[in-house]
């Protein structure tokens, strides 16, 4: 959905996203917007960890 946007429309979204928040409250936004992207994809490594190990452990089993 995203890859469809091309650079004049970001821009637009831009403009219409500092129209609407304001200069000042546009950074805070975006640092949190950033935060949340991090802490997913944190929780998204964490999991697909978490299967990993207990996959191994499952064929551990299975040979013993």
């Amino acid at each position: 959905m995203l890859g469809n946007i091309g650079p004049s429309g970001l821009i637009l979204i831009l403009i219409i996203a500092l129209v609407v928040f304001g200069p000042k409250k546009l950074p805070e936004i975006g640092r949190a917007f950033g935060q949340t992207l991090k802490e997913f994809k944190k929780s998204t490594r964490d999991l697909t960890a978490d299967e990993e190990e207990e996959k191994k452990s499952n064929q551990l089993k299975e040979l013993n």
